[in-house]
Order: C-alpha cells, then structure tokens, then sequence
C-alpha cells in the first residue's frame, strides 16, 4: 500500500513501529544524502561521474589500485565532515529503546556506528570505507598510513606483512560478499516482524533479497524511497518521501 501522503505514512508506520516487537531496519545510500554523502545511481551519484573498478581489475592492475585510492582520497572530506542525519538518529532511538536488535546496512560510511550504534550490532554487507585491508592476510590499516604511502611512493601500498595489496575494507564488483554478514542478515531477516527497507533502490543482489526474505517469513514490510523499487507491490506500505522528513518523528522516541 503507497502511503497517500507524508502525514499518512508516518502515522501508519508509527502504528506499525508499536506494534513490532522485533524492527530490522536495512538501509542504502538514500539514507546518507542528507549527511552529504551522495548516492551511486541518482543523477550526480557517483557511478555517473566515475566507473567502477571491479575487484579483479583492483587485483590484477596497478593503475586501478592506484586510481581507486586517488578517488578514496578525494572523498575523503566528504566522508570526514558527514553526521548522521535525521534517518540514522531516529533509527538510533529505536535501538536505544529495544526495539531494533541490529541494523543491516548496503552503506560503508560508517554513519550507523556514529548515530548510537554499537559496532557489533551493525551489518555491513559491503563493507567500511574508513579503513583499509589487506586482500590476502586481512590485516587492518588505518587510513593516514595508506595515505602517507600513497603520497611518498606515488602507488597504492602492498601489506606490511604479506606484501599483497591493501584496499579499502570495502566490497568491490565480483569480490565474495563477507559470509558472516551474509549469516547474520538472514538470521535477522528471518526472526523480525517488522522489516524498514530505507534508501535503497533494491537491485543490488543479493542484498535485494533479505526484505523478501523477511517477508516470507511472516514480517511486514516497509519502504520508504524517493523512487519506486521492484518490490513495492509485496510491501505492507510504501512511503515515497524524504527520508528524513519521514523519520524525523522518531527521533528521540
């Protein structure tokens, strides 16, 4: 059901929000724009400015470890100056009060985490961009190391360890999706009865899968984007608007 106006759909998902014993909320880029981070797909996202570099090109060419660290630089103020914004803040005070056991998240800026949750009780399925590893041993770094690196040797660096290359702990095109993640977004998909799809376009699989997923399994489903998603007509309601402008009611609830 789309809600028929803003003022509706807040007051059908404050009904729905009290009466759920269980929320996960699983949230996309949509959610940080307000922070000023942009999104990927929209007019002026990042995709539309800059390709992505698959996982296997980062691997096997050093100009794309190097290109891709030059962008992660560049966003660097972007993702240093960014707060969390009314959607993470009021999806924080359902977490404060019980109602949210854990977050899901398509999001690498780490805007979760800053909101009020702990870091164990967020999943990242495609990773963190505020720091870096090592694609062989694992082994975190910092980003100030990579960047000293980067800036005295003109490359993106290898491990200290293994001598692989380092990348951001992010999850790239064609690289294996973190299995415990995986693990722990169907367990939550699966045992909530209410299930928040926020800020996400719904096409990324098989992350697009979890709000079917919970679904199916007897939750009722909630999205709210500014544009239609694929799975619109299976959810319980649909809420077209600004995301913050949605869930800025909750906040502090």
């Amino acid at each position: 059901m789309i809600a028929s106006d803003l003022r509706s759909g807040v007051e059908q998902l404050g009904e729905m929000i009290a009466e759920a014993s269980a929320i996960v909320p699983f949230t996309g880029a949509g959610i940080s724009t307000e922070s000023g981070i942009p999104d990927f797909r929209s007019p002026g996202g990042l995709w539309t400015r800059n390709r992505p570099i698959p996982f296997d090109e980062f691997v096997a060419n050093p100009d794309a470890r190097d290109e891709s660290w030059r962008r992660r630089f560049a966003m660097e103020p972007t993702f240093a100056a960014a707060r969390p914004g009314r959607g993470h803040r009021a999806l924080a005070s359902l977490y404060k009060a019980g109602k949210i056991p854990a977050i899901v998240t398509q999001n690498i800026d780490n805007l979760h985490q800053m909101s009020g949750f702990a870091a164990d009780h967020v999943v990242e399925l495609h990773g963190n961009t505020t720091y870096a590893r090592c694609i062989g041993c694992g082994r975190a770094y910092e980003l100030p190391w990579v960047r000293q690196r980067f800036d005295t040797t003109g490359a993106a660096p290898d491990c200290a360890d293994c001598e692989e290359p380092v990348k951001t702990a992010t999850i790239s095109f064609g690289q294996a999706m973190p299995e415990d993640a995986m693990r722990r977004a169907t367990e939550l998909a699966q045992q909530c009865d209410l299930f928040l799809a926020i800020g996400s376009s719904l096409v990324v699989w098989p992350a697009a899968g979890f709000p079917l997923l919970a679904k199916n399994n007897g939750a009722r489903l909630v999205i709210i984007n500014n544009e239609p998603t694929e799975q619109d007509d299976i959810a319980d309601l649909v809420i077209r608007h600004d995301i913050g402008e949605t869930l800025g009611p909750f906040v502090g609830n």
